[in-house]
């Protein structure tokens, strides 16, 4: 549990050189750009990371979710905000995978392992972003297809996607009237909003996806009709664990660039890192990443044995994972003064894009509520 195997340092390891070759050297450019890296998205599928815990029949690696958290930690050294697309396209993926029937895993699987087709996640609506089972977007059956209105928000690769897990209304008001349809980017009736003006995570589309009399074949459903909200929590027990693993990703590079800086950066005639109180805010972060990655991998290695707690160790750890990156990022920046500030530091881009990990895949908040809940269940 505390020690990786010869596989998991070798898996790490692989993730890590690939993040300071393809990624890290580029990341400010794209951010800048808003420059979608899909070439280099698809390289990383070439060396296992498009379906990391996907099974190896459909193209898969058939890693654990533990070292799914080790690959995105790595990623995410180089530029959070691609590792978190990778990440959401892993878990959507997944979905299909674990419950697509075997024509379903067939039909998609292969071409989103190699990322010849991106997958988008669709939960969130304008109406409906914590309050989830509120969710308004309803398809109506008509013969073999549904019929979808409504419309997703904030939706990660909007419009650059192949394929879009969507969760609709189905049935009756609340969780059990949702059901999950792999709706296609050519169907007719689906478009997209502009893409949002965000404050980080510029390396990928965030849009509005639109459903306008969008026909989706009844096969395309996953699962059963009322099964929709399952899937889709089930879904986001990995990807927390994945948004976590990104936030240690991005303020271990931050906390490393801050390293560099203070043993050349002086000031009162001594190198930064020569003064105590500094020294002591470098411990404090190093010490909590520490205990933000290893709660972490607990939380990994009890959603891979299936153990009753792991939603409520998932919801933990997103939430601590998250926060101490977000901590730690901007610790980093004040600690490089004015030059934090400014984008060719690259320390200013890991802040803002580490924001946005304490609101996605489920607010804090919303961690806390899951914990909560969990705790007084457990009393009564």
């Amino acid at each position: 549990m505390f020690t990786l195997t010869d596989d998991q340092r070798a898996i790490r390891d692989m993730a890590r050189d690939f993040a300071a070759a393809e990624i890290a050297p580029f990341a400010v450019e794209w951010d800048e750009r808003k420059h979608f890296p899909v070439e280099t998205l698809r390289a990383a599928a070439a060396l296992g990371m498009g379906g990391i815990y996907v099974g190896e029949d459909v193209g898969g690696s058939g890693l654990s979710r533990l070292d799914a958290a080790l690959i995105f930690e790595q990623l995410a050294t180089g530029c959070p905000g691609t590792s978190a697309y990778l990440s959401i396209h892993n878990m959507a993926t997944w979905m299909i995978d674990r419950f697509g029937d075997d024509a379903q895993r067939a039909a998609f699987a292969p071409r989103l392992t190699t990322m010849e087709h991106l997958a988008s996640y669709c939960l969130t609506e304008p109406g409906a972003g914590s309050d989830a089972a509120a969710l308004k977007t309803r398809a109506v059956r008509d013969g073999d297809h549904y019929v979808l209105e409504g419309q997703k928000q904030f939706i990660s690769g909007a419009g650059a996607s192949d394929l879009y897990v969507v969760m609709v209304r189905t049935g009756g008001d609340g969780p059990k009237g949702i059901s999950t349809l792999v709706v296609p980017a050519d169907t007719p009736g689906l478009s997209f909003g502009a893409n949002e003006k965000k404050m980080g995570w510029n390396v990928q589309p965030t849009r509005a996806v639109i459903f306008e009399g969008a026909r989706v074949p009844v096969a395309n459903r996953l699962g059963a009709e009322g099964e929709g909200f399952r899937i889709a929590m089930a879904g986001l027990d990995g990807g927390r664990l994945n948004i976590g693993a990104c936030s240690l990703g991005g303020a271990q590079a931050a906390l490393d660039k801050t390293l560099a800086y203070m043993r050349e950066r002086k000031a009162f005639g001594k190198r930064l890192d020569e003064f105590q109180a500094l020294q002591f805010r470098l411990a404090d972060m190093a010490t909590e990443l520490e205990a933000a990655r290893t709660f972490l991998w607990r939380a990994a290695a009890a959603l891979d044995a299936k153990r009753a707690d792991a939603t409520r160790l998932c919801a933990m750890a997103k939430r601590f994972a998250t926060d101490v990156g977000f901590k730690v990022a901007n610790e980093a920046l004040q600690l490089h003064g004015g030059y934090g500030y400014l984008a060719d530091y690259g320390i200013e881009k890991i802040v803002r894009d580490l924001r946005v990990h304490q609101i996605l895949e489920g607010t804090n908040e919303i961690m806390r509520l899951i914990v909560s809940r969990s705790l007084i269940a457990e009393g009564h």
